[in-house]
């Protein structure tokens, strides 16, 4: 079992054949905000989202927790439906921490890597931020942090005040020192090659109006081959505002390296 974490992580799982796709949530949302990439690429691959610790349904963390910790909890999640099978990892912003953990925790079972919401950015001075703002405001700062995740135009509509409120919603089953534990593992220094030791296909989806989006060009450069596609306006949380172009991107990416497996 992953050290520090107080049980099995909850997840949502979606499609029963095909190879399988995991997806890693950013800080301050949960598995659902995969939603539009579940209910597209269940046709053909089996999809599993899963909950960080102390978010949505998942149990609490210890302090001191790691980011191998995580990672090991979250391919402990996929063993529960594809024990030693190979993984697609696609997560956003610190979900795209955690699966290039996840990465060098089991190399040889991770096919391709989607990151998007990220870049490189090695003082992780935002990590500190966010620390602060929830020891000052407590787990309700989620809802006004989901905001910060959208581009201007995207948060001023409906469909941004659902997926805030859905959140906040879910307060109940979060737990804040968790979300602490989690941002304090994160705060955490790489070592220096955890980027070029990346030996699989990778791929960053950065929205033109995320915060990260200049930095994701350093991040691409310090993996060996990496791809990057931008999504023209859209803001942190790409994955939320623009499903149609990030799933395109996904599915073009994993067509040039024989992992989606469509027929004609």
């Amino acid at each position: 079992m992953a050290e520090r974490i107080d049980g099995p992580l909850y997840y949502e799982r979606m499609g029963r054949t095909g190879p399988v796709m995991a997806f890693a949530h950013p800080n301050p949302m949960d598995q659902s905000c995969w939603m539009f990439q579940m209910a597209q690429m269940s046709t053909w691959y089996r999809c599993i989202a899963i909950d960080v610790p102390g978010y949505g349904r998942s149990p609490k963390a210890q302090a001191g927790v790691t980011m191998n910790d995580i990672a090991q909890g979250f391919w402990e999640a996929i063993d529960e439906i594809a024990p030693g099978e190979k993984a697609i990892l696609v997560g956003c912003s610190v979900g795209s921490a955690i699966i290039t953990y996840m990465h060098h925790v089991r190399p040889d079972k991770t096919a391709a890597l989607i990151l998007s919401g990220t870049g490189y950015n090695p003082s992780k001075d935002f990590a500190h931020r966010h620390i602060a703002n929830y020891k000052k405001y407590g787990i309700e700062y989620r809802r006004r942090f989901t905001f910060d995740d959208l581009s201007p135009g995207f948060r001023a509509t409906p469909m941004a005040t659902f997926f805030a409120d859905m959140f906040d919603q879910r307060n109940s089953y979060g737990d804040l020192q968790s979300i602490i534990h989690q941002f304090e593992a994160h705060a955490q220094k790489n070592a220096k090659d955890h980027e070029s030791r990346v030996a699989c296909p990778a791929i960053i989806l950065s929205g033109s109006e995320d915060s990260t989006h200049q930095n994701a060009y350093l991040l691409k450069d310090r993996i060996p081959g990496c791809e990057m596609k931008t999504l023209p306006g859209a803001g942190h949380a790409c994955q939320i505002e623009q499903p149609w172009l990030f799933n395109c991107h996904m599915i073009e990416f994993l067509t040039r390296h024989g992992l989606h497996p469509s027929r004609d």
